[in-house]
């Protein structure tokens, strides 16, 4: 949607947009393909409208995140499409369609969590997935629909005598004629309010009655109250700070006829919606919840036992003025040294007391081999033979 005189190329910052992207798809694509395989179990099981209507945010995350590495490469060559034509309109078409899908659907959540409340037992009677699934459907048509624009603009032009031609510039979706532009500025403030204000308002009214509904209510919980003032700040957070900024630039560039100089930066904004999205996930799902949580365990037993399994002697140096290491390996969950081998496997080596240093005195066994010798106080910790572990030097008394 930029004009030619406010070129990506020129207003943006090419090592923020990279470290947007990046850190967009590092952290959005394994946190929504766990909370994607977590809906879809659950719709296999149980479906629930909710969990519908989630699954359906997750996939138009991960929709974003495949495309993403399509838009760094176009960042890493100065903004300048280095890939085959095609993908340009289809990439900028997932790319959109991504940011209003997912206005909408957070949308659809704050009314399902509304109702909820607000009239339990009537809503509860008439709930059913398949009104979650028709709504996904028409959602879905409805973006996918107004985001074709993506390839009326970029790919169709009209060339003087009427005629549809194709257009092929290095830049995508960047520069405008004059007559595309006349397509574009109606279009792009249509979108303002249908797909930005519309969904905004509603979410505001739902989670605003949400949380004044439940604060009142004596019987609900703490926890879920939190759950619900959470979900309500971090969808609440996404659309003023994701979707408004580059929304309102739709606004600016209608009235001044031309792009904002800002409205680089507010696109990349919106980028940072399928980070943020994992968020609203976890506070509407204790499944999620639940996944996230044993996700995390798992990563950190096995940095655990990595940890425990690295080639890191336990030191103990008791020289003069030495200090013992107990302490720091302590931090890291090695307890520290004794007389014999650790359950892990990991030997140790003891200093021998006194101020004569570190004699050897204590035999290093393990299963990595044994010590040989420390030499004098000043020659420190020399590596043992055979062993293939890298021991620490130069740690003996005076050095």
């Amino acid at each position: 949607y930029l004009s030619p005189q406010f070129s990506m190329s020129s207003n943006v910052y090419i090592p923020l947009v990279l470290t947007v992207y990046i850190f967009t798809f590092l952290t959005g694509l394994p946190s929504n393909l766990l909370a994607f395989y977590t809906f879809l179990v659950k719709v296999r099981q149980k479906p629930t409208p909710v969990d519908i209507l989630l699954l359906n945010l997750t996939v138009s995350d991960i929709f974003l995140l495949i495309f993403l590495p399509f838009k760094m490469a176009e960042a890493a060559s100065g903004m300048v499409w280095p890939l085959p034509a095609f993908l340009c309109p289809l990439t900028n078409y997932f790319y959109y369609n991504s940011i209003y899908i997912s206005s909408f659907f957070l949308m659809a959540v704050s009314v399902d969590r509304y109702l909820g409340v607000a009239f339990p037992i009537k809503y509860k009677l008439r709930r059913r997935p398949a009104y979650a699934i028709a709504t996904s459907v028409v959602f879905w048509l409805i973006i996918c629909a107004h985001c074709s624009i993506v390839y009326i603009v970029q790919y169709e032009v009209l060339s003087p005598n009427g005629t549809a031609t194709s257009k092929n510039v290095s830049n995508c979706y960047e520069h405008f004629s004059p007559t595309q532009r006349q397509i574009l500025l109606p279009v792009r403030l249509e979108f303002f309010v249908v797909l930005f204000c519309l969904p905004f308002a509603v979410t505001i009214f739902c989670y605003v009655n949400l949380v004044r509904i439940l604060v009142a209510l004596p019987n609900i919980s703490a926890r879920r109250k939190q759950r619900a003032v959470g979900l309500a700040l971090v969808t609440l957070f996404n659309f003023i700070v994701c979707f408004a900024p580059y929304n309102l630039s739709h606004v600016v560039g209608f009235v001044q006829k031309k792009s904002p100089s800002w409205r680089v930066y507010a696109l990349l904004l919106s980028t940072l919606n399928a980070a943020l999205d994992p968020a609203i996930f976890y506070f509407s799902s204790t499944a999620v919840q639940r996944a996230f949580a044993n996700c995390l365990a798992t990563l950190w037993h096995k940095l655990n036992t990595i940890l425990s399994r690295c080639h890191l002697p336990c030191l103990t140096h008791c020289g003069e003025g030495g200090s013992e290491l107990k302490a720091c390996l302590a931090g890291l969950g090695w307890g520290g040294c004794r007389s014999g081998v650790r359950s892990t496997g990991t030997a140790c080596v003891w200093g021998c007391g006194g101020a004569q240093g570190c004699a050897g005195r204590g035999p290093w066994v393990g299963s990595e081999g044994h010590w040989q010798s420390c030499g004098e106080p000043r020659a420190g910790l020399a590596g043992g033979r055979g062993s293939g572990v890298s021991f620490v030097s130069g740690f003996g008394r005076g050095s």
